[in-house]
């Protein structure tokens, strides 16, 4: 009975700390500031934040003033926190392609190489793979861009709007080796394929900042969200509007990556370094993901929270998200742990066909075993604005939003202090 005191006292502590702590939350992470941010790189002023823009630039401008506003810190090594780093760009000269002696449309190929020149015949020793209709188009595609070897790839001729996605996603490293995608019914017994191509080097830049932990400063976590988006119709006005403005893809991870930020900096309690990053180029093949992750050792990378379209409800309704990949780690269970007794629930990711957790910008770090994972609600099965100029804020409910960060920011607290570290992907499972 003599401990009764010294258990109530502590008790009364814990219920002040969780008191404050979500005052403080409640303080920092409010409507009218998802509003601000969210409006503004959603703007037309952005053009559609679309890589090698202006547009962009005014974007990256912008989430820089807020890093600096909000005291972060930059990534040890660089001066501001723009991460620079260029993209191997290419544009098509030429094409001539015969399979079984019979052209094939060049419109319908993707060419993944950094050769200015590549001329193919079946005696040139390259792979040969198909990709049938029935088959899971981006989950193969991953496959064989791993293996690493020059390939010719036949894909059915249902997966010819893929295409175009899989040529945006273009070569970033100078040891990538060529592959070539082409519409085709069979595995042709003869073929020649002669393409010609231009090669630039474009500059890009992620915008990182870092709040140093206290107890714990060289395990990371990271918190992130892509900036980048379509840009303006290559078509011209349709329905009234010409510009991507992407609100929910991906301004809304952004605002929520920005508004976490300033959190965490008041809360002023981290045991493990936070770190803080708007990717570039998502859209057009991870490239800004794919730089940032050569940067640490992905063991002392902890977890990763990314952010991807939260400004719709989800398929539960309010109060609700979900976790890619969710059973590839426990830290989707951490963090629902840490929200019990709260009225809002993370699930499993339900769109598994969709091949979600290798199609953001939290697949490069996984593919490492990082417990990386991208936290959405956008029902992706239904959503109506995806890639359309109609992904405005008013389409939004920053209300549920803000509902949103405000619950990682809870779900998150055990991992950042260094209580829970989630178990690390399976690489050897990873497709």
């Amino acid at each position: 009975m003599r401990h009764t005191p010294i258990f109530f006292a502590f008790f009364i502590a814990l219920l002040s700390h969780s008191a404050n702590a979500q005052q403080l939350i409640d303080q920092v992470i409010q409507l009218e500031e998802t509003r601000r941010i969210e409006s503004i790189l959603a703007s037309d002023e952005m053009a559609g934040r679309r890589t090698f823009t202006p547009g962009i630039e005014k974007a990256a401008a912008f989430i820089t003033k807020e890093f600096a506003d909000t005291q972060l810190q930059t990534l040890p090594g660089l001066n501001s926190y723009l991460q620079s780093f260029s993209m191997t760009k290419t544009s098509l000269i030429s094409s001539a392609v015969l399979l079984d002696g019979q052209p094939v449309d060049g419109k319908k190929m993707a060419i993944l190489a950094l050769e200015k020149e590549i001329h193919w015949t079946e005696k040139s020793g390259v792979e040969i793979k198909m990709i049938g209709k029935e088959e899971n188009f981006f989950q193969q595609a991953s496959k064989i861009l791993a293996s690493n070897k020059p390939t010719l790839v036949l894909v059915d001729e249902a997966f010819a709007a893929n295409l175009p996605r899989l040529a945006n996603r273009g070569p970033l490293k100078s040891t990538q080796v060529p592959m070539v995608f082409l519409i085709a019914a069979k595995i042709p017994t003869s073929f020649d394929i002669t393409i010609q191509q231009n090669i630039i080097q474009m500059p890009l830049a992620n915008v990182v900042g870092i709040i140093p932990g206290k107890s714990l400063p060289k395990e990371y976590v990271i918190f992130s969200g892509h900036y980048d988006h379509l840009g303006i119709n290559s078509r011209g006005i349709v329905q009234g509007d010409s510009i991507f403005n992407g609100a929910n893809d991906d301004a809304a991870g952004t605002t929520g990556m920005i508004m976490l930020a300033k959190y965490f900096k008041k809360l002023n309690n981290n045991g493990r370094t936070l770190i803080f990053a708007a990717f570039t180029a998502e859209e057009v093949g991870g490239f800004g993901a794919s730089y940032f992750s050569k940067v640490f050792d992905p063991l002392t990378v902890k977890a990763m929270f990314n952010l991807e379209m939260i400004g719709t409800e989800s398929k539960w309704g309010k109060n609700s998200a979900y976790i890619t990949g969710f059973e590839k780690s426990d830290m989707g269970a951490i963090l629902q742990k840490n929200l019990v007794g709260t009225p809002f629930q993370f699930y499993p990711d339900p769109y598994t066909d969709q091949n979600l957790f290798y199609r953001s910008d939290n697949a490069t770090l996984a593919r490492l075993g990082v417990p990386a994972h991208t936290i959405s609600t956008s029902k992706m099965d239904s959503e109506p604005h995806y890639h359309k100029a109609s992904d405005e804020v008013k389409t939004l409910d920053l209300g549920n939003m803000t509902e949103v960060i405000k619950a990682i920011a809870k779900s998150a607290e055990s991992i950042i202090s260094g209580k829970d570290t989630p178990s690390r992907v399976d690489t050897s499972q990873l497709k």
